[in-house]
């Protein structure tokens, strides 16, 4: 191994902003702030999200980010700010840094992801289970 995921995700933190709780909790209510999550959806469905967040699985953000791509979403297109989170800050660090590199302008991710926000008591939406196929 030439690097390690701890050296990926101490490069990712010094070029992208964290945003603590307490900011991302002031962020809920700001229709310019789009908050993300990163999760798989059997942590979403198990755990609760952010109320309000927009949930993209880590292996597609990129092919949603991008507005070439044909799986593009229309969220990314929106001039706002990015909050990704995830469950402990590490794939939000990572993928901060990857779409900060594709080109998108306001990103940030959300300091100790949505354990240390579930442990400080902020508020947890639910998110219905999918039905099976």
């Amino acid at each position: 191994m030439h690097i390690g995921f701890h050296e990926m995700i101490s490069a990712a933190d010094a070029e992208i902003q964290t945003v603590s709780i307490e900011a991302a909790r002031a962020m809920l209510e700001d229709e310019s702030v789009q908050i993300v999550d990163l999760r798989d959806v059997r942590e979403l469905e198990r755990d609760g999200m952010i109320p309000g967040a927009f949930h993209c699985p880590r292996g597609m953000l990129e092919f949603w980010v991008h507005p070439d791509s044909p799986y593009h979403k229309e969220a990314f297109a929106q001039d706002k700010t990015f909050v990704f989170y995830c469950g402990s800050g590490w794939r939000s660090a990572l993928s901060g840094k990857a779409v900060q590199d594709m080109g998108l302008k306001k990103v940030s991710h959300l300091e100790g992801g949505f354990s240390a926000w579930k442990k400080s008591g902020a508020p947890v939406a639910q998110r219905e289970a999918r039905k099976p196929r």
